[in-house]
Order: structure tokens, then sequence, then C-alpha cells
């Protein structure tokens, strides 16, 4: 059964750059890093690591790393995420490295950003970087690598809703190419067709009342 409250949070969650000059409650911090910890991830290695930045230098040594994009310095929080090549690779080989490594970490990526829009913190996942430098700046080894930063605080906008493309467009049947029509008749969405249906027997009523006269559509 869907649970709104989750959806809801998914729905109105948005990349937020602009942050209001309030420092972030550590237990939120913490709350965060929680849900990034029990992301899925590959036979349960768990790969990634998370570091947390708070020094105003680092933050915008960061920023200024990671092509300019200085509004970053305004969040309080940096949470940077990082993907252990070594342990990747001793489970799973090339693919574990190159892949697994990958996914585990933007899971756990994703978890943190819905935790902060469920505590009314805004967030940003930051993947243009120099890794370079923020390897260096954060004393990060060689076989780790940082997959992305997530910039956390008490958001100064609301941005509207970007554009989506339709379930229609991004989703196939059975095979890739395989476009399906009637999307909500194949996901089950009852309430849309009840509408649909509703529709369709208000025109016939309608239809039936102009040629008989009947007030049943007044």
């Amino acid at each position: 059964m869907l649970n709104m409250e989750v959806f809801e949070c998914i729905n109105t969650r948005r990349s937020i750059r602009k942050y209001l000059d309030i420092p972030v409650e550590w237990d939120k911090v913490g709350t965060i890093l929680e849900a990034g910890r029990l992301a899925p991830n590959s036979g349960n290695i768990q790969d990634y690591n998370f570091i947390v930045v708070q020094d105003e230098d680092h933050r915008k040594t960061i920023a200024e790393a990671s092509l300019r994009q200085h509004w970053m310095s305004k969040a309080p929080v940096y949470i940077v995420v990082c993907a252990d090549l070594k342990k990747s690779e001793r489970f799973y080989g090339i693919r574990g490295e190159r892949l697994y490594s990958v996914q585990n970490c933007a899971a756990a990526i994703e978890n943190m950003l819905l935790t902060a829009n469920s505590l009314d913190l805004g967030a940003c996942w930051v993947g243009a970087f120099d890794e370079n430098v923020i390897s260096r700046v954060l004393n990060i080894p060689d076989y780790v690598r940082p997959q992305a930063i997530i910039t956390i605080g008490y958001s100064d906008e609301k941005p509207k809703a970007p554009q989506r493309f339709p379930l229609t467009t991004v989703t196939f049947l059975e095979k890739y190419g395989n476009r399906i029509k009637d999307m909500p008749s194949v996901m089950h969405d009852y309430s849309l067709i009840m509408e649909r249906n509703f529709k369709k027997g208000k025109a016939i009523f309608e239809n039936t009342g102009k040629k008989t006269g009947s007030l049943l559509t007044a």
C-alpha cells in the first residue's frame, strides 16, 4: 500500500541553492547520515563513507573546486559521499569498482536528500567538482573516490517543480521501446480509471437527457 507521506516527500523535494544564515542542528545532521547508512547496497558491503564539512574555509575551497559554484559556501553543512573502491573491488572485481560503488553511493545520497526534505531542510546534490582538490582538502586516500557533495541548510527559496516526462514516455512494457498506451489501466491507477469512466458516463447521461428531456444532468 502506498505511503502518501513518503510519496509527498519525494514529490516536494527540490534542489536548493539558496540558504538562510541559520546553523543546522547536529541531531538533524545525524538523522540524515543515519538515512544514508541504511541505504541498500551491493551484498551489504557498505562501501560508502560520509565526510561532514562545517569549516567555513573548507566549504569555500570546495565550492571553488566545484566549478566555482560559490552559492555552495552559503550552506552551513556539506556531506561529501565517498566510495571505498578497494572494498568494492575486493568483493565484486572491476564491476564492483566501476559500477556498484557508484550505485551504492547514489542510493545513500537519495536517502539523505529525502530525509533532509522531511526535516524541513534544503539540500542539493553536487556532482561537478575537481576530485583531486576535494581529496587533498579532506585528506581522502587514493583508494577512496569522492562521488558527490550534498549541501544542507535551511532553504531561502521555494523552487517550482521542474517539468518531468510522463510515465508513458519513460516506461516500456516487456521490452525497450514498447510504450504503454493506457498507463492508468496497466498501473492499476483505479482513481484515474474511475474519473475517466465517470466523464464518459456523464457525457452519455447528458446526451440522453437532451434527447428525452430528462433533468438527471441538471
